[in-house]
């Protein structure tokens, strides 16, 4: 018996690229998972004139869904959501709102993706904003779940813990943990640490029944100390493109090192393998796609500036996603966390109405 088809809606008028990066990896990619359809939107006739140079795998795994406007890079929000209601990328998360296909991916303008996501597919009950999140690759030879990643700059408490609500979900769901883990990323490990934000949400995520480790530190992201790292935007947007810049520079310098000189260049070709699987292990590439949790569908972003080979990572993260069930187990999370909190606060009332009036 066949495997159920999965679809995705593909932005490809989106991101530094565009056409020239989005067809060619929906082509490859449609080759390696022929269970999956892929849905086009764009101009149609600029996708059907990417389509003629690949080879014909038939018309089986796409189906192009036109779209008259493009949402640039440096288009505002509000340009995006309110002026451009044809662009590509509303299209594709129309795709999803429609039930037409099952997941959306995009590489373009990150504020709009989110706004226009936001728009078309609304939120869970219980989330007020969405968040980004994706997987950082540790020393434990598995990733860490680290959120949100720029999608909030300013947060309350509250917001945090709905973040560590949607990463668990996420790491419980896709990266198969049990019980994740959820760090929260402080200046120091000690209760004290902290501004008062970061104090509070602490404070909700231990009596929230998640698995709260507690404070993290940024070291501990690469350590795997914890399945899921929670911090707001801002910071997290900073540490996840330090740590990009970091790997990179490491790469660079092992390459440099060992094409030096004649020595250096015979140790290299001894070391080629390992250093093989450590490129393999640093290259941000394989681990793009951040998915936009709390909406009412499955919303993947990747990196403006991929070329296809990471591009077609961002596709295989939303096939994973749709094929382990990431919307519907990041809705039960915030249901049943909803429900522990609610019983927690009747029985505190109970507990405080018997201490106000103890029986005679």
């Amino acid at each position: 018996m066949s495997k159920p088809e999965i679809r995705i809606a593909i932005d490809c008028m989106g991101g530094d690229i565009g056409l020239p990066v989005t067809v060619p990896a929906a082509h490859q990619f449609a080759k390696q998972n022929p269970d999956t359809r892929l849905l086009l939107a764009g101009n149609a006739a600029a996708i059907e004139a990417a389509l003629k140079g690949l080879a014909d795998l038939g018309r089986q795994w796409y189906e192009i869904l036109p779209a008259s406007e493009v949402v640039t890079m440096d288009d505002s929000v509000e340009i995006a959501l309110r002026r451009k209601k044809d662009s590509s990328m509303r299209v594709a998360a129309q795709a999803v709102k429609d039930g037409r296909a099952d997941a959306c991916v995009s590489a373009g303008n990150t504020g709009a993706w989110m706004a226009i996501s936001r728009y078309v597919l609304k939120t869970l009950d219980g989330i007020d904003r969405p968040a980004i999140a994706t997987s950082i690759p540790n020393q434990k030879g598995g990733a860490t779940t680290m959120l949100d990643l720029g999608a909030n700059v300013d947060c309350t408490a509250e917001h945090l813990l709905q973040f560590a609500i949607m990463g668990s979900a996420l790491a419980s769901t896709v990266d198969r943990h049990e019980r994740p883990t959820i760090g929260l990323l402080n200046i120091g490990e000690e209760v004290i640490k902290g501004n008062e934000v970061v104090k509070q949400a602490a404070e909700l995520l231990r009596s929230s029944g998640l698995n709260f480790y507690g404070n993290v530190e940024g070291d501990d992201i690469c350590k795997g100390t914890v399945d899921v790292v929670v911090c707001d935007g801002f910071v997290g947007n900073v540490v996840l493109k330090s740590i990009e810049g970091l790997a990179k520079m490491v790469a660079a310098m092992m390459r440099a090192e060992f094409t030096r000189d004649a020595l250096s260049m015979a140790a290299g070709v001894l070391a080629k393998p390992v250093l093989d699987r450590f490129r393999d292990r640093v290259d941000n590439r394989r681990y793009n796609g951040a998915a936009l949790l709390g909406l009412r569908g499955i919303v993947i972003k990747s990196h403006g500036s991929a070329d296809a080979y990471a591009f077609g990572y961002a596709l295989q993260r939303a096939r994973d996603a749709v094929r382990k069930g990431l919307l519907e187990g990041t809705a039960s999370a915030i249901d049943r966390l909803r429900q522990s909190l609610q019983a927690a606060a009747v029985q505190s009332a109970e507990l405080a109405n018997d201490v106000s009036d103890p029986a005679p």
